[in-house]
């Protein structure tokens, strides 16, 4: 088995730090790069229940959430992946398994590695884990969290 490329997803929840020493060990044993992604949900979706938003007050919205994704990731990226021979961060808006699967396709990624679910998840297994284990073209390892 042959793996260059693995990604983790993340939503910055202890859940998905879970699978960080997989991720490292990976990159480590395979010398393979780590592409880290973080999707935020595009609050266009929200204007039915709370009215409709001003274009540049989503904008505004938007950015700040982009940013922020951006300074987390780097804190992860810095702390947990110094080791890694490369890592690439991914931000993206949006619904976060299409995301994820499209990033598959996109990156050619070998593996995926993520949590069994994300921080919102009441059940074991999360609704974002279970679209992608079903619908991915290649291997995904998920880790359990309690």
């Amino acid at each position: 088995m042959d793996i260059k490329k693995v990604l983790w997803p993340t939503d910055f929840s202890s859940s998905a730090e879970a699978a960080l020493d997989y991720v490292k060990t990976l990159s480590r044993d395979y010398n393979a790069e780590i592409h880290v992604v973080h999707v935020f949900e595009d609050i266009i979706r929200h204007q039915a229940w709370y009215g409709e938003f001003d274009d540049k007050h989503v904008e505004r919205l938007l950015e700040k959430a982009r940013k922020r994704a951006d300074e987390r990731l780097e804190q992860i990226c810095e702390r947990h992946l110094e080791g890694c021979p490369l890592y690439i961060k991914h931000v993206a808006v949006g619904d976060p398994a299409a995301v994820i699967l499209n990033l598959i396709e996109q990156e050619q990624v070998d593996l995926v590695v993520m949590a069994t679910r994300g921080e919102s998840g009441t059940f074991k297994f999360g609704s974002v884990a279970e679209k992608v284990v079903k619908h991915s073209p290649v291997p995904v390892t998920t880790i359990p969290t309690e």
